[in-house]
């Protein structure tokens, strides 16, 4: 297997490392000819394809550039993956810096876990440390990566697989548990090969709250509880962590507040005692490994402090918001569109590219699937070929037309027989939409159809695609008593489905 088989993918908030990191990329011992995705997450900011041609030498790199939109890095990843059109897609961080034959190894290791049916290969992570002196509990956190299971700082999946599960789950908002959720959705270590390859992964700088900033992180084990089951951790490997000996300590700081408030001394005093005595015990479990200098033992004494009531909210917050969520979905990998009705204003056996008027918001919709890498095809009857009212010339004519005003679609199907003909392809059969399904390599699960009549849905329905009726005035009361979805205009379709609703 040859590494283009892969597509590289990298999530970015524009940090200054990027430079290292595209220098390490064009340095490897085999030219990478992999084409790279480059995610930016920022809100907003200048146009960072711009950026890269002046700050960062390519060296020949096929980089494109993509925006998320502050969405964070599940989301960002999303993105990237579903533009990718190759076999395998290689996820890495902004930060890390891969080993000169990291892209050698990359094709080895993506080889034998096709050899073994695998659908997923880690890399190797190596965080160097002072070694003059004990690392900082910062240090120590970021070191925890060279042990972690598949974390995405360097990770490949067969991109059929991140198809089947949705990818990434979105609701994770930060770089902590979407990679081991997304892992035990595709099997955890039964399907996923540790690979031969290595990245650096360099400590960031850090602020003296980043510790407690991190403990957002519980909100985040409560998705995986709810999503996973209660041994999520054994199965992913992942420290059970301090969370009851935080609540404790939470509890007996409310205890010495309530006893103040109701000016009950000893009441307050006990608890006092015990959230004291729980944040020493806190607070010296994390200097003791450490350089113990002022400066640490500063941060943390005082981090130690907050810690635990910032992990107890962070850990009732998840509990309520995540309250029975199910598995991620994600977006739909194709939207299947019909054209006369949903696309464009119904001119009957129209044969006129000037007679085409797009439906209102239709061009905008559009492009918010196009910029989340969801692909689309146009699924048309056009029985007037059939019948001689049109050429097929004709209605080439006016698609072409409906691609300039709306931009491209991945695959156009038409049908030109008649409803007399006994084919398959004609809408309500399900033939052009099995076609564009097997064209673009999308499995008919992962796909949706919005149309502005029944025998949009009755061909959904038949492909085994998910369906949503736009009804126009020509849509028949009962054909929008018989869908499952119906949207008021084609912008609350797409919003729909964007919002996991297909």
């Amino acid at each position: 297997m040859t590494p283009s088989t892969t597509t590289v993918v990298v999530p970015t908030v524009g940090r200054p490392t990027l430079a290292v990191f595209f220098s390490a990329l064009a340095r490897q011992s085999r030219p990478v000819t992999a084409p790279v995705i480059l995610v930016d997450d920022r809100p907003s900011g200048p146009d960072l394809a711009q950026w890269l041609a002046q700050e960062v030498p390519h060296h020949g790199l096929d980089v494109r550039v993509l925006r998320a939109g502050g969405g964070g890095p599940a989301r960002a990843r999303n993105i990237g993956w579903r533009h990718a059109r190759s076999r395998w897609v290689s996820f890495l961080d902004d930060d890390v810096v891969p080993d000169r034959d990291w892209y050698e190894t990359l094709a080895d290791d993506l080889a034998r876990a096709e050899a073994r049916d695998c659908v997923g290969s880690t890399g190797r992570v190596r965080v160097p440390l002072s070694g003059h002196r004990p690392p900082t509990d910062w240090e120590r956190s970021t070191a925890g990566l060279e042990t972690a299971r598949w974390i995405t700082a360097d990770l490949s999946y067969r991109r059929d697989a991140l198809s089947e599960v949705g990818g990434f789950d979105e609701r994770f908002p930060r770089a902590f548990r979407e990679d081991a959720d997304l892992a035990l959705r595709l099997g955890g270590e039964r399907r996923i090969l540790d690979g031969a390859r290595w990245i650096t992964h360099p400590v960031r700088p850090a602020d003296d709250w980043a510790s407690l900033r991190q403990q957002a992180g519980n909100a985040d084990d409560l998705l995986m509880r709810a999503v996973h089951g209660r041994d999520w951790h054994r199965r992913a490997g992942a420290p059970v962590g301090r969370r009851p000996r935080h609540l404790a300590v939470s509890a007996a700081a409310a205890v010495a507040l309530a006893g103040l408030v109701a000016r009950r001394r000893a009441v307050a005093l006990a608890g006092l005692a015990a959230w004291t005595a729980g944040t020493a015990e806190l607070a010296w479990a994390r200097i003791a490994p450490g350089p113990r200098d002022t400066d640490e033992v500063r941060r943390m004494v005082l981090t130690s402090a907050a810690i635990p009531l910032a992990a107890t909210y962070h850990s009732a917050r998840g509990a309520l918001r995540h309250r029975g969520a199910r598995p991620w979905r994600g977006l739909p990998e194709l939207v299947l569109l019909d054209r006369d009705g949903t696309l464009v204003h119904d001119v009957p056996y129209n044969g006129d590219p000037a007679l085409v008027r797009p439906v209102d918001g239709v061009r905008e919709s559009l492009d918010r699937l196009r910029a989340e890498g969801v692909r689309l095809a146009v699924v048309t009857n056009q029985s007037g070929v059939a019948s001689g009212r049109l050429t097929r010339e004709q209605v080439d004519a006016v698609n072409a037309r409906v691609e300039e005003l709306l931009g491209p679609f991945d695959v156009v199907e038409v049908c030109p027989h008649g409803p007399a003909d006994g084919c398959g392809c004609r809408k309500p059969a399900p033939g052009m939409l099995k076609r564009a399904c097997a064209e673009t390599g999308v499995d008919p699960g992962r796909a949706v159809m919005i149309g502005d009549i029944g025998a949009d849905v009755e061909a959904a329905s038949a492909a085994g695609v998910s369906a949503v009726l736009v009804p126009t005035p020509a849509t028949r009361a009962e054909e929008v008593a018989a869908a499952r979805r119906v949207a008021p205009s084609f912008a609350a379709a797409v919003s729909s489905i964007m919002a996991g609703e297909w």
